[in-house]
């Protein structure tokens, strides 16, 4: 592969990965949490940010290395495993891409006035057009660095219009007044729960950016992921504190237009939709994309038939949001999901990081085993300890 191409792919796979995980799930919770917890809930956003690191360069390496996707890597470890894991990702990811699939006809509603259902018909179109096209998956990262892009200038605009107090925000982040395990949960499990971790490192082994060779580069990859979302959720936190800071009342039936509307008026509002669609119609793509990827090694017709299916997946996530709604409880609901996913997923791939018939004489970085296995014990905490107050 030239130099060129493997480049664009790399920064391609970034973009799927935090395309896929600032969705409109993504942009709800960091507005209601940060009405909940104020400038504390930048110490969220940094714990979640240093976990979100680790479970990626893991998770990824593995991946790379391997030569496998991460349900082949599983039935290696335990057969049977991986067939488990497939059902919790494909569950979790239709359950996102319901949301994903409202929120950008939401966006169309706010950009252009059309009912949201309608614009949620016209963004399933849009986003099934992306895998009619011969070269989908070049079509795929370019689509996803275009609207990523349009994604950080809006809210970097807005953040700045909202005058946040950007001191007592980095005060906060390192001594906050309050610590919510839920929100922490929810977060991660929003950035790299469920499919969405799997998302660029599946995408790089299509392209063909495998093996020890390849690892610098899959690394440097997985990074500025991380780092693409980062930077939408840190903005998107200012932007809401700065509203909040001056009194100002957030819209519970629709916090983040709310937010854009109370930061730059009629034209903040225009920016929320373009916003909201751009992050909904990536996700709709990543979701169905890597959902599907987690069952195409399973029978060769699947895999056959790999397009087809991601198109199924989208219409059918399309149907149920005309026929269910879209309840903002739901999108919050599917991070936290996702929270629960991760530990199993994530211990997975650390057990294989130690087989040689899975990975051969690659040696795991030992810091990368202590983190992981750091973040597994951690989340697993989290997740018992939410579950237990739910029940």
């Amino acid at each position: 592969m030239k130099a060129g191409k493997n480049l664009s792919v790399l920064i391609g796979a970034a973009f799927l990965m935090a395309t896929s995980a600032i969705g409109p799930g993504f942009l709800t919770q960091t507005t209601v949490f940060t009405q909940s917890l104020g400038a504390s809930f930048g110490f969220v956003i940094l714990t979640s940010v240093i976990i979100d690191i680790g479970v990626q360069l893991n998770i990824w390496r593995v991946i790379a290395v391997s030569e496998k996707r991460a349900q082949d890597i599983a039935n290696a470890l335990l057969p049977g495993l991986g067939g488990l894991i497939s059902l919790l990702i494909v569950l979790g990811g239709l359950a996102f891409n319901i949301g994903n699939i409202a929120g950008a006809g939401l966006g169309l509603n706010a950009l252009l006035g059309i009912p949201v259902s309608t614009g949620a018909m016209l963004s399933a179109a849009m986003a099934i057009a992306i895998f009619l096209i011969k070269e989908a998956g070049k079509a795929m990262d370019k689509f996803a660095q275009l609207m990523g892009a349009v994604m950080v200038i809006a809210i970097i605009y807005i953040a700045g219009s909202s005058k946040p107090p950007v001191q007592e925000a980095l005060f906060r982040t390192f001594a906050p007044d309050q610590i919510d395990l839920m929100t922490i949960l929810t977060l991660v499990g929003g950035t790299v729960g469920g499919y969405i971790t799997f998302s660029g490192g599946h995408r790089l082994l299509d392209a063909g950016i495998k093996g020890k060779s390849a690892l610098k580069a899959v690394s440097q990859s997985a990074v500025m992921g991380i780092s693409v979302a980062s930077l939408v959720r840190i903005f998107l936190f200012l932007a809401s504190l700065g509203v909040i800071a001056q009194g100002q009342q957030i819209n519970a039936e629709n916090p983040t237009g709310s937010v854009f509307q109370l930061a730059a008026g009629d034209l903040g509002y225009r920016l929320f939709g373009l916003v909201m669609f751009s992050a909904a119609i990536t996700s709709v793509i990543g979701s169905a994309y890597t959902s599907v990827s987690f069952i195409k090694s399973f029978h060769q017709k699947i895999k056959d038939n790999e397009r087809s299916l991601i198109i199924g997946f989208i219409l059918i996530s399309t149907l149920i949001f005309i026929w269910v709604g879209k309840p903002v409880s739901l999108l919050i609901m599917a991070g936290v999901v996702n929270g629960f996913i991760l530990p199993v997923t994530l211990a997975t791939i650390l057990f294989a990081a130690y087989k040689t018939r899975i990975i051969g004489d690659y040696k795991h970085p030992l810091w990368l085993t202590c983190f992981g296995t750091a973040v597994v014990i951690i989340m697993t905490y989290m997740s018992a300890s939410v579950l237990f107050d739910m029940l």
